[in-house]
């Protein structure tokens, strides 16, 4: 495939964005909702003639960082081995985009899952058609046993594959990845274990919640409940003892072979005893999901729960977090925009399971107003084609500090597809 120069792209996009022949506002002004869309699919259309022919998935762009800046977000004197993995590139890589290292990146089914968003939103062909080209890259996972995050994997590429060109190759995969799954489950405990790495017995990390959801579709899929019942004694599991009684959360719970616990610490926050800001909007979006699923009320309670700490906490005037609610609070301090849009997305799903889930919708359309603002939507064709500006990957690890990142990009695009969604948007009529 041919790549198109950027000075021909950006021209382009002035052209669609900016002519005067955009349809008549209706009375709601969602002229940032319309401006979210058209920049996402440009972005994606920009980074899929970049790519080529090549099998290569874009994760983020390479950044750097100042060992005095990440003492200071970590008040410490100074950092050693353990505090830091030290992932400073080489500087020819600063400013590029990184790519995932294999299929078997974490982050590696974000992409096909944002040209499967994209499309679903704007009905364009020509991004289907990359959906399908990027997901097909990832088949070799449906045979991956290594960690839990095949969920993100499989279920944000596969899974919106099936909803929106369902084959039976692709539910055949889903369904042996969620076995996969399982059988990373024990009974004993009663999680799921997160990483296969580190000196824990038995970790599990908050995020673990997030891949619940490709085992509450394998039982859509089959029917058999056995999938759901697992995810949900994970839920309760997880319940009991990652959250404080604020209802924030810890970022890594390790357990002893007899299901007590060995250490509750974090691998991407703060310190210990933080409020890791996406690992609060992985357990408010995890436990929507299973309220959503099993309608037992105590979900629903957590979800609220973790809702409530989350408004209260957040203190920015945009509501887009600090990477750490407990990180020094100056204006260097990064934010996490794939927080806000992992918060978005849930809430927007949440204020539809409660009488009045008003609140909770007003709260995601500021995030999702924020995020669709100059300062965190690309200008198209900058950004390295990814959509949001200033997410934090893992800032104690060096890696990925006020950067875009797939994921934010991806939760952005589902929060955009939910809130049409409720507010029943037709993008061909805005």
């Amino acid at each position: 495939m041919k790549k198109i120069s950027l000075s021909c792209f950006i021209a382009v996009v002035a052209l669609c964005v900016f002519s005067g022949c955009s349809p008549k506002q209706p009375e709601n002004d969602y002229t940032w909702l319309k401006q979210g869309i058209e920049t996402a699919a440009l972005q994606l259309k920009f980074t899929v003639a970049e790519i080529g022919d090549s099998i290569r998935l874009p994760r983020s762009i390479w950044t750097g960082y100042d060992t005095d800046f990440l003492c200071h977000q970590l008040d410490k004197k100074q950092l050693t081995d353990k505090d830091s993995a030290r992932l400073k590139p080489i500087h020819d890589n600063l400013g590029s985009r990184r790519y995932c290292f294999s299929i078997y990146d974490w982050t590696s089914g974000f992409f096909p899952g944002n040209l499967w968003l994209a499309y679903q939103l704007t009905g364009d062909e020509s991004l289907r058609e990359s959906a399908v080209k990027f997901t097909n890259h990832l088949y070799p996972l449906r045979e991956y046993k290594g960690t839990h995050d095949i969920g993100f994997m499989m279920n944000c590429s596969y899974g919106n594959a099936n909803r929106l060109s369902p084959a039976d190759s692709v539910r055949s995969a889903l369904i042996q990845t969620a076995d996969n799954l399982c059988g990373r489950f024990n009974p004993e405990i009663g999680c799921i274990r997160s990483w296969n790495f580190g000196k824990w017995n038995f970790p599990v990390i908050i995020d673990n919640m997030m891949n619940l959801d490709l085992l509450f579709y394998a039982t859509r899929l089959t029917g058999d409940d056995k999938y759901k019942e697992l995810a949900l004694t994970h839920a309760r599991t997880t319940m009991k003892n990652h959250f404080r009684d604020d209802y924030s959360s810890y970022h890594v719970v390790s357990y002893n072979n007899d299901g007590t616990v060995e250490k509750k610490c974090t691998h991407q926050g703060k310190s210990d005893a933080s409020s890791w800001a996406r690992g609060q909007a992985w357990g408010l979006y995890g436990y929507t999901s299973c309220y959503r699923e099993s309608k037992d009320v105590q979900f629903l309670r957590q979800a609220e729960n973790i809702a409530s700490l989350i408004m209260r906490r957040v203190k920015t005037e945009d509501a887009v977090p600090l990477w750490d609610y407990d990180a020094p609070d100056t204006p260097q301090t990064p934010r996490d925009a794939s927080a806000a849009a992992i918060t978005a997305s849930a809430l927007i799903e949440l204020s539809t399971l409660v009488e009045d889930g008003q609140a909770y919708m007003e709260y995601a359309g500021k995030l999702l107003k924020s995020l669709s603002s100059d300062g965190y939507l690309a200008k198209p064709g900058t950004n390295r084609g990814f959509i949001l500006m200033h997410s934090t990957g893992s800032l104690p690890n060096g890696s990925e500090i006020d950067t875009p990142l797939n994921y934010a990009d991806y939760y952005y695009l589902e929060a955009l597809l939910r809130y049409m969604q409720v507010k029943e948007i037709d993008y061909k009529h805005i």
